[in-house]
């Protein structure tokens, strides 16, 4: 084995250093990306059975919240804002979720 100089060795250091960062950053982008893609799913087939239910007319509302907080999570996401796009999709989630509360209220 060659023996290192001692700036050889700090340049091995920093390497290793870095490459361990890059590989770090790349599984926490990819853990937000499933993250996201899933609540985007979640709040898309929610706003789906809302505007199923008539949701437009009973409840507009929250309809129309649900639905432009997921435009804006397709948005961000398109953007490859993961974070933000999750927090959007969860926001129009609840505005689907309470959308539904209310029509299954007024069906009884």
């Amino acid at each position: 084995m060659k023996e290192l100089k001692g700036g050889e060795m700090m340049h091995r250091r920093t390497l290793g250093f870095l490459t361990i960062i890059v590989i770090f950053s790349f599984l926490v982008s990819g853990c937000s990306y499933f993250s996201a893609k899933r609540e985007m799913s979640n709040a898309s087939r929610m706003v789906s059975e809302l505007k199923g239910m008539d949701g437009l007319k009973l409840v507009p509302y929250e309809y129309t919240s649900a639905e432009k907080l997921l435009e804006i999570s397709n948005k961000e996401f398109d953007q490859a804002d993961y974070f933000h796009a999750k927090e959007f999709a969860e926001r129009s989630k609840s505005a689907a979720e309470a959308g539904l509360s209310e029509v299954k209220k007024m069906k009884k």
